[in-house]
């Protein structure tokens, strides 16, 4: 299988934007596992100041966090949504975003590329940064 590479991928000064215009970030597949990359990056969003609301199939609280299940289910508006799930998961989770009508950016985690979901996005009004981690941005930002 070959690898995608991101098409469509926000620029720096773009990434600069999301970060001071962000506040709610829905993280996708936050594992309430400390060691894995969706824990330690929501831990580290959080901690810097941005409302972290977990999606994750099962617990009920990650980070000190109410989980939810799915996107459709957070009462509260989603600026961001952060993408810990495979590529081909993508298309699904863009088509709660746009059915959401809040989200502003769709961010896929290093690794994560799916062009045709990202195209989808953009089209409906999205900023998209793709195989990017947001907590190595952020840093590298502040």
């Amino acid at each position: 299988m070959e690898c995608e590479f991101p098409t469509i991928n926000a620029a720096e000064d773009e990434i600069r934007e999301i970060f001071d215009e962000v506040e709610t970030i829905a993280v996708i597949g936050l594992s309430p596992d400390p060691s894995k990359a969706s824990h330690r990056v929501a831990s580290y969003l959080k901690e810097v100041g941005y409302k972290i609301i977990p999606v994750y199939p099962k617990e009920d609280e990650i980070l000190g966090e109410k989980v939810y299940r799915s996107l459709r289910e957070i009462p509260d508006r989603v600026d961001m949504v952060d993408i810990f799930r495979k590529s081909a998961a993508v298309g699904a989770v863009v088509d709660a975003c746009i059915k959401r009508g809040d989200v502003k950016v769709v961010w896929m985690q290093a690794g994560i590329v799916n062009n045709e979901a990202a195209a989808l996005a953009k089209e409906n009004g999205m900023k998209v940064v793709q195989s990017r981690c947001a907590m190595v941005d952020h840093r590298n930002l502040s």
